[in-house]
């Protein structure tokens, strides 16, 4: 289903696995080209060493790229399946303070995926993304993979 970028910003935000993390969708890029997401610190997403939950961290940068992607090669006229099919994350210090972090998808990125499926009818991609705390500090690095396939 094609939606808005207003529309998909409010739907994330109130998405309950997000919402009860305290991830906080704060813009969906025009044309779903990217999005910039907010972690907050709060009792419910904090560990024993009162940092944020790694599983917090690591959930809050799940959907985004294979939502985005999929309204993209959608509006496209594509008829696609697109997931997150793996993903790794690297913690470089506890994050105390709330996180951000924000990505873009480029032209040709999205050049790539068209042509990998007009010729194979699927592909997969890695996509990198870093995650700051408030000072601006690198706090974790997330790779995530998405996959899509041609449904039609």
């Amino acid at each position: 289903m094609i939606v808005s970028e207003k529309a998909l910003t409010w739907a994330l935000r109130f998405y309950p696995p997000l919402l009860l993390q305290r991830v906080w969708v704060k813009k969906i890029k025009k044309d779903f080209l990217g999005a910039e997401v907010k972690v907050s610190k709060s009792i419910f997403n904090i560990n024993y060493n009162r940092s944020i939950f790694g599983g917090t961290i690591f959930a809050a940068t799940d959907p985004f790229f294979a939502v985005c992607l999929f309204q993209i090669l959608t509006k496209k006229g594509y008829k696609v399946r697109v997931w997150t099919k793996s993903a790794s994350i690297q913690f470089i210090k506890p994050a105390y303070t709330s996180l951000h972090f924000s990505f873009s998808i480029s032209d040709d990125q999205i050049n790539e995926i068209c042509n990998e499926l007009n010729s194979d009818r699927k592909c997969s991609k890695s996509y990198p993304l870093e995650i700051f705390d408030t000072k601006g500090e690198l706090c974790a690095f997330v790779s995530t993979e998405v996959h899509v396939r041609k449904t039609g």
